[in-house]
């Protein structure tokens, strides 16, 4: 098992709690719909690439088809592995000044929002207690939070799709199902309120 790195603490600053997020694969209620859809979008270039003869055109159609089966391997199964594996270098730290997230083994990528700035603190918790915090409001479209600011839209629509496929890539903070996630949120709140 990997060390978790600590990260550089502010002046007085001392860690609280310290997490990971969950290492495996992450189902979510969307994938009902983009694992049939990636099934359907592949195997459909399996036939198409399948059914082409042996002339040119076919060769192209054939060249053709092989990125929409790749995407659709990519969105039934790749993208998976991929957020699993992009969550096992991320460690969370609740200190008595700040929430910290550090993406990386060296501790040179940490994302964090200080206790006295959170824009708000959301938990969702699952039966079995562990649950995810986000520290501030999801603004995508599927959420239904989206209010597009002028000239923004396609800038959130693109957002948007990354945060589908891919959720690592949602740009609100948040601890991923991390275990007890209610005692957690108590803590993060109890600081709040000093």
């Amino acid at each position: 098992m990997n060390k978790m790195i600590t990260p550089a603490l502010l002046t007085e600053e001392r860690i609280l709690w310290e997490g990971k997020a969950f290492r495996g694969i992450i189902f979510r209620p969307i994938d009902l719909f983009l694992v049939p859809l990636s099934l359907v979008f592949g195997s459909l270039s399996l036939v198409w690439i399948g059914s082409a003869e042996g002339t040119a055109e076919d060769l192209i159609l054939k060249l053709g088809c092989l990125p929409i089966l790749v995407m659709g391997l990519y969105g039934a199964l790749g993208r998976f592995v991929v957020d699993a594996i992009i969550r096992r270098r991320i460690a969370y730290f609740v200190t008595n000044k700040r929430v910290l997230i550090v993406k990386s083994h060296d501790g040179s990528t940490t994302e964090w929002v200080g206790i006295d700035s959170l824009p708000s603190l959301e938990l969702d918790e699952r039966p079995d207690g562990s649950g995810t915090i986000r520290f501030g409001k999801s603004i995508g479209w599927w959420t239904g939070n989206f209010t597009p600011e002028s000239g923004r839209v396609l800038d959130q629509l693109e957002s948007d799709m990354d945060m589908i496929w891919q959720p690592m890539s949602d740009p609100t903070p948040q601890f991923i199902r991390i275990p007890n996630a209610r005692s957690v949120y108590e803590l993060i709140q109890s600081l709040i309120k000093q």
